[in-house]
């Protein structure tokens, strides 16, 4: 028996270290007119070289297949809706979900109006792309990756369309409106106190936006179905939609030559997606016509998204821009098959889809479409709760959008050489909407970029509460012109960022969003940044890995302030003694997140018992839908902001509670939890333990022995609203398991181009058996980085392989 598991182990090994890839080769290929030089420096990065951009690209598409196959096969299933294909009625209602938004038929269509560059680009870096096909065919390297063993269905050839498909993927992993509007609305239903709902769900404190409608006074008298089952789309490992509180998040700050004391202008951005393994970025330098470009790529996708080149620097932020909206379709009584609209009734148009599903029959779905967008089931984004009988619900997105030039701005982004070059690409850009921070060797400037859509000042809801379909006034007026979206250009204080925080405070149906990303980290980064008057590469570097919380410091004298160094003094062993010592600890606490503490678990678990306390006994279920503690909200009230103490209050319960009541048994709560997990000894917890950086594969990372190898933990720093943000899960056995936060790390000072820096998360590969697949992860979580240079011979030095792609003699 040992030696037969020896032979099977021996035998499992070379099968999969079959299709490890080898970098030091040199293959004839077709599809090139020159010869493409792949040098992979000491980390793995590929550095592309060739006689002109397309030879370029091919390169590129060349490099993500050696190292991401699986990872890119996997997206273009998602967003195409085939993942049943592979794994079975589990992904079937991820599949139905996008199928209905049909995001890739958009992205087919998009194809043709990108700009003659983008298409070569595009063509070019598909035909890399089958070229590593083919070679894997042709050599036998197993498959290309080791999960093809696994899950052995054919790969079609890349095609542009893909490409494309992936970035509107993006923007489904990026938008959260839709489902911020049905919780909204459920949350209205819910509360008996209308005034409670500015709490729970606030606006941001510096808005001047009036108050909106409740739901229930738009439909007067009408039933809201409660579904006993719904379809939610979100808890698989492999599905794209992420609950509202994971919907994209980012840093990127930028200084301008005279706030540098090198007179060079800086710029960092690290974007925030779900943490994979591997990562959703890849390491890329690119040398085109216009000169290097280095920086951050995604795999399947022919461009740089976050990076610089020798004279121009760009960084992306979540602009959390409302471009989705929900609206209620009043179905014809008489004839199922049509819905009102301002000019009557109107024939739903439809279209089947068939669904092949892996060991099952295959399902054959009617997508219906309105003028404004597909129609989504109720059990969808828990709809149902929120659609009256007789009713349907659509979605306008931008990223439904048939038109998406979205890739001809990124790919100009590429060649842009200045900031002004910068911000007319940017013109282009279509979905998800980004916040663009850009340096050039003289100044500054950020750009929300993206379709922003065009509402009615009208709008009965003003896009935050699902609104009737019907009337006119609620629905998009077309997208407003690329003007109207925030910019800042060369401010006079010579320092620019963005936290995901709200940019401006303009009124209705200019304001860009009701929800905003962040109203926390940014004052810790205001503070970072004034109080220095120059910056440096490390100063930045510093910031962007700064794990004082604000939040803790601002919240705990308040939930705390009548039980600091109060009560008799207490046994050992009892309740009120652990209290003590509790408060003790965090009343010598500074707010720093960090690993090696106690206090940041204490804190943690005690703001997330507090919020339970606050809205459980008045939102019931729905209270599991708020995971995560909302500062504003307990600030409004501890502080009785409106009457918001009124929370405090148990209503099932005859006493009164005080908030200061809440404090203390939440505080209970926490440490009853605290003691059964981590024990009872307080001093010698470790924020680290629970806060474990979690970066699984989503397909093997749940399969016992193997997921030792697949996934890789991390004990971590930071927290939900520190600038070295490590967002925790909110819910299950690990509330605090840190699952959200920044893959992609990147500074760069343009006083001295080539010592920027930049990292990721897990690895350049993503093979398992391979040593670049989690090489960068000790290095990610120490807060290290690797060089980011342009120079040819650095790259050369110590490079782990060369491909040499040759074009095939006519």
């Amino acid at each position: 028996m040992v030696l037969l598991s020896v032979i099977v182990v021996i035998g499992l090994y070379f099968l999969l270290s079959r299709s490890l890839p080898d970098y030091d080769k040199t293959i004839s290929v077709s599809g090139i007119t020159s010869q493409v030089e792949i040098v992979h420096d000491n980390a793995n990065v590929p550095h592309v070289f060739a006689g002109n951009d397309a030879d370029v690209f091919f390169g590129l598409g060349y490099a993500h297949a050696q190292d991401r196959l699986w990872q890119m096969t996997m997206l273009r299933r998602t967003v195409q809706g085939r993942l049943s294909e592979v794994f079975g009625p589990r992904t079937l209602n991820i599949d139905k979900a996008l199928r209905r938004f049909d995001l890739y038929g958009a992205a087919v269509k998009s194809v043709e109006v990108q700009d003659a560059r983008t298409r070569a680009a595009l063509t070019a870096y598909a035909a890399g792309v089958n070229a590593r096909l083919q070679d894997i065919n042709n050599a036998a390297l197993g498959r290309g990756a080791p999960e093809m063993f696994v899950f052995s269905n054919p790969i079609a050839p890349w095609r542009p369309a893909d490409s494309i498909a992936i970035i509107k993927l993006m923007a489904v992993q990026l938008s959260a409106h839709l489902e911020h509007e049905v919780l909204y609305a459920r949350t209205s239903l819910q509360l008996d106190d209308a005034a409670r709902l500015a709490d729970i769900m606030p606006l941001d404190p510096s808005s001047g936006i009036a108050a909106l409608p409740e739901y229930a006074s738009l439909w007067p008298g009408a039933e809201f179905p409660v579904l006993a089952a719904k379809t939610d789309t979100r808890q698989d490992p492999l599905s794209p939609f992420q609950k509202r509180a994971f919907a994209g998040a980012s840093n990127a700050w930028a200084a301008a030559p005279a706030r540098s004391a090198a007179g060079g202008t800086l710029l960092a951005n690290d974007p925030h997606l779900g943490f994979t393994a591997p990562g959703i970025w890849y390491l890329a330098r690119l040398e085109l016509s216009s000169g290097g470009v280095i920086g951050g790529t995604i795999p399947g996708v022919p461009t740089i998204m976050t990076g610089r080149s020798a004279s121009l620097g760009w960084g992306l932020t979540a602009s959390h821009m409302d471009d989705q909206d929900v609206f209620i379709e009043k179905v014809n009584p008489d004839n199922a098959g049509e819905y009102l609209t301002p000019d009557g009734y109107k024939p739903f148009v439809t279209q089947k889809s068939i669904i092949r599903i892996k060991d099952a029959d295959p399902v054959t779905l009617t997508r219906r479409w309105t003028d404004n967008g597909p129609v989504l089931p109720g059990s969808h984004y828990n709809l149902g709760h929120v659609t009256p009988s007789g009713h349907v619900a659509s979605v306008s997105w931008t990223a439904l959008s048939p038109t998406d030039t979205t890739m001809s701005a990124a790919i100009a982004l590429l060649y842009s050489k200045t900031i002004d070059e910068a911000l007319e690409a940017g013109e282009r850009y279509v979905t998800p909407s980004q916040n663009l921070t850009l340096v050039d060797q003289n100044k500054i400037a950020l750009k929300t970029i993206g379709a922003m859509p065009r509402r009615s000042a009208d709008h009965e809801s003003k896009g935050r509460l699902p609104s009737r379909g019907w009337i006119a006034a609620n629905r998009w007026q077309g997208i407003s012109p690329y003007s109207a979206n925030p910019e800042f250009i060369s401010p006079a204080g010579g320092l620019l960022g963005n936290t995901n925080n709200k940019t401006v405070d303009r009124p209705f149906p200019l304001h860009v969003s009701f929800v905003w990303g962040d109203t926390q980290r940014v004052h810790r980064w205001r503070k970072l940044m004034q109080s220095r008057e120059v910056h440096t590469r490390d100063s930045f570097i510093e910031a962007q890995l700064d794990t004082v919380s604000f939040t803790a410091r601002s919240l705990l004298p308040l939930i705390g302030a009548d039980l600091w160094f109060t009560g008799e003094s207490a046994p050992e062993g009892t309740p009120e003694r652990q209290r003590q010592r509790a408060l003790q600890l965090l009343s010598d606490w500074n707010g720093e997140m960090s690993e090696h503490r106690p206090e940041p678990l204490i804190y943690a678990a005690w703001l997330r018992a507090v919020q339970d306390r606050l809205i459980r006994d008045q939102l019931g279920p729905l209270a599991d839908e708020f995971p995560h503690p909302e500062p504003i909200f307990i600030e409004r009230v501890y502080r009785d902001v409106d009457g918001a103490s009124a929370w405090c209050d148990i209503k099932l319960s005859s006493p009164v509670e005080t908030c200061t009541d809440i404090a203390r048994l939440a505080l209970d709560d926490a440490l009853i939890w605290i003691n059964e997990r981590y024990g009872s000894a307080l001093e010698s917890l470790r924020w680290g333990d629970a806060h474990q950086a979690t970066h699984d594969h989503p397909v093997l990372g749940e399969v016992p022995v193997l997921r030792y190898f697949v996934n890789i933990q991390q004990s971590t720093s930071g927290g939900d609203n520190t600038l070295l943000r490590g967002l925790t899960s909110g819910s299950g056995e690990d509330p605090f398991h840190n699952v959200h936060g920044a893959g992609y790390r990147g500074v760069y000072d343009f006083a001295d181009p080539d010592s920027s820096v930049f990292i990721t998360a897990t690895g350049q590969s993503g093979h398992f058996l391979s040593r670049h697949y989690d090489d960068l992860a000790q290095l990610w979580r120490r807060g290290e980085y690797i060089p980011m240079s342009l120079d040819p011979e650095l790259a050369r030095a110590a490079a782990v392989g060369v491909t040499v792609l040759k074009p095939v003699a006519e």
